[in-house]
């Protein structure tokens, strides 16, 4: 009982440390900063990655047709070789809803070096840069934004001088999957990137979420993007931490006018989503994996552990601490559960979410060890280095 008590009052010094010096990550107020509209509106051009997106694009693709935006803006989606008619369907839509102009493209495989969605994005890119845009909206075919998202999201690039503006779109949750594991998502990610953090001038921590990312043009050739972040699993981050890299100042918050229509309704969807690049996040390193086990074990589950343990064993010291551990982990989770307007009786599942999420970690690094890792819709990605 001696080596768990020190244990257990070492999970709870980690979750003190996480509530006080982790940025806050916990708070979910950062919404869009102040801003003031243009006098003169710039051009912007919308890029749309789309591969096999039928079943969402009719959610999805209307609401951009449908932006509200003072200046010049145009749509260009880039098919992915999709094979169930997503091309098709957008020309359909466009013709059915009007709105902003639509070009839809298609740039064949990628050749090797390149992901699927950085080569689309690359060909869009490249379409939109015949415009002459100022800014590029980068946003995914799941993502279906209010009618004021490309005007707020200008406007907020303009007045606080951001090179990207980024919004975490927020996810569905319906399913009682969704509800159990999409908000730990979120709030898993903003605890590896605090958002107060990441538009702090001086700071290393970047990030942005894929769904939405408003990019200054300037910007994106400065970075290089996409081609210097061509081998990225994870896109999003590896396109922030590029854009910082380059002297660009970035922000990433929550959206309120963003939403994901891609439904998860089972833990097999879930599970393949995160799984999928997991084991990308930590370098395909297994020290890594090894640390980041042990650390989840340490901080997740040894709060319920002592606490029951104690309990058991009449030990008062083991339980009291293992209880203020768990208590503080759920009180740091129900911002995040009130955003996604969601019971709270959810904050004391952290830790069964968290072995979730733990087992699909190692998932992830078994099946890159397979020969299966980041398979995404018929496609699978080698480790960054061993490919050509």
């Amino acid at each position: 009982m001696y080596v768990v008590v020190w244990i257990t009052a070492a999970s709870l010094a980690a979750w003190l440390w996480l509530l006080l010096c982790q940025g806050f990550f916990w708070r979910t107020d950062l919404r869009l900063p102040p801003r003031a509209e243009p006098r003169e509106w710039p051009d912007v051009c919308v890029v749309v990655p789309a591969r096999d997106e039928a079943e969402v694009l009719p959610e999805s693709l209307p609401s951009l047709l449908a932006q509200v935006y003072p200046g010049r803006a145009e749509i260009f989606l880039v098919d992915d070789g999709s094979s169930d008619g997503t091309g098709e369907l957008a020309r359909a839509l466009s013709e059915r809803h009007g709105g902003l102009p639509l070009t839809v493209g298609s740039p064949g495989e990628p050749p090797a070096g390149w992901t699927g969605k950085l080569w689309a994005v690359r060909h869009g890119i490249s379409l939109a840069r015949a415009r002459g845009p100022e800014f590029l909206l980068l946003t995914d075919a799941d993502i279906a934004h209010e009618p004021d998202s490309l005007r707020e999201l200008v406007a907020a690039a303009r007045a606080g001088g951001f090179d990207l503006v980024s919004q975490m779109a927020r996810l569905r949750v319906v399913s009682v999957w969704e509800r159990l594991v999409v908000p730990a998502f979120v709030y898993f990610f903003a605890q590896l990137y605090p958002f107060r953090r990441i538009a702090r001038a001086g700071s290393r921590t970047a990030a942005a979420a894929g769904g939405c990312v408003l990019l200054r043009t300037e910007a994106a050739e400065r970075a290089g993007i996409p081609d210097s972040i061509r081998q990225a699993v994870i896109d999003d981050v590896s396109l922030a931490r590029a854009v910082k890299r380059s002297g660009g100042h970035i922000w990433l918050g929550l959206a309120e006018h963003v939403d994901s229509v891609r439904p998860y309704p089972r833990l097999a969807d879930l599970w393949r989503m995160v799984s999928r690049s997991a084991y990308a996040q930590l370098r395909h390193n297994p020290l890594v994996l090894l640390g980041t086990v042990l650390g989840l074990v340490l901080v997740y589950l040894v709060p319920p552990i002592a606490l029951f343990v104690g309990l058991a064993a009449d030990n008062t010291g083991t339980a009291l601490l293992g209880g203020l551990a768990w208590a503080v982990m759920a009180a740091t989770y129900v911002p995040m559960l009130r955003y996604y307007r969601q019971t709270l009786w959810l904050a004391p599942l952290l830790p069964f979410t968290a072995l979730l999420y733990l087992l699909m970690t190692v998932d992830s690094a078994v099946q890159h060890y397979r020969g299966r890792g980041a398979a995404w819709k018929g496609r699978t990605y080698a480790r960054p280095d061993a490919t050509p």
